[in-house]
């Protein structure tokens, strides 16, 4: 069983017929997953990669019964794209688009106060379902269908992370791309709480890097439910300097920001520390041994 996506799930494609909407709509197909339509306003009544094209969200919704949106639209216009599927009550967006705006993101989280809406990113890299639905951008081929799930805020740590469970024999229920911008949607503890719903998952692999709380906010409810399943952290950026911005928007360390704060506060909580990110699947697996014996 996996979370957010399924055998079920029906994606369109806001801003497909860009360059990077049809190429990674391109690619989800081949991996399997069910695109069945893309949204881009003014070619409307039109296809691209064989599948109808419509002016709106609502619209889309409305012929091809999609009920997941996958946005690839330039920075300036992607809190309007987020918001309309929202407003459309989609009930899952994953947002690729990255460095959107901090103001423009303020307005998509009035939006989703009391929505139906699911918000995963922007600058996400996607959710994957192995075997199931890929909605993104990643990579392929390493990933093996399993119990434990992956929350990442790191898009090349995630591929890593994947390639390593799999070398250890342990597959992954669902990779759950949540976004590196400084205001994003389902936090890192909101995925968690899926986890531990999800009677599939028996393991949960956390990781995190500088900027913000989420990991010390995701550390607060650990040390509350503690979970009987392992929880695996790899938080980098010990050696970042302080306050400077590192990539992307969400990795400026400030206060709670920097990286051993977040390592104390998980290790604090219960969480099993990897100690460099080559280390990470192997951690993994000797708590699952750890855990049968």
């Amino acid at each position: 069983m996996a979370i957010l996506v399924d055998h079920n799930t029906r994606v369109i494609c806001q801003g497909m017929t860009g360059w990077a909407g049809t190429h990674y709509s391109a690619a989800m197909m081949e991996y399997g997953t069910n695109v069945v339509g893309g949204v881009r306003l003014g070619k409307g009544g039109s296809h691209h990669l064989n599948l109808p094209v419509f002016d709106t969200v609502a619209e889309a919704i409305t012929v091809t019964g999609a009920n997941a949106s996958m946005i690839f639209v330039p920075p300036p216009t992607a809190a309007d794209a987020m918001i309309e599927a929202i407003e459309a009550e989609m009930p899952l967006v994953v947002a690729l688009t990255e460095r959107v705006p901090v103001q423009d993101m303020l307005r998509v989280r009035d939006c989703l106060k009391g929505s139906r809406t699911v918000l995963v990113g922007p600058n996400s890299q996607g959710i994957l379902a192995p075997g199931l639905c890929k909605i993104g951008v990643m990579a392929t081929g390493s990933e093996r269908k399993g119990e434990i799930g992956v929350i990442s805020r790191s898009a090349s740590l995630t591929s890593e992370v994947t390639a390593q469970l799999s070398r250890a024999g342990l597959g992954q229920s669902t990779t759950v791309g949540i976004g590196g911008d400084a205001i994003h949607g389902l936090s890192m503890r909101d995925c968690f709480e899926l986890f531990l719903r999800d009677p599939d998952t028996g393991g949960v692999v956390v990781i995190g890097e500088i900027g913000g709380a989420e990991e010390q906010e995701l550390a607060e409810f650990v040390a509350e439910t503690r979970p009987d399943i392992p929880v695996v952290a790899l938080v980098v950026g010990r050696h970042a300097p302080a306050e400077r911005r590192m990539g992307h928007a969400g990795a400026f360390q400030k206060g709670v920001g920097d990286a051993q704060s977040k390592i104390d506060a998980l290790a604090a909580a219960g969480a099993i520390i990897a100690s460099s990110p080559h280390l990470v699947g192997e951690t993994m697996r000797k708590a699952l041994q750890l855990k049968a014996a």
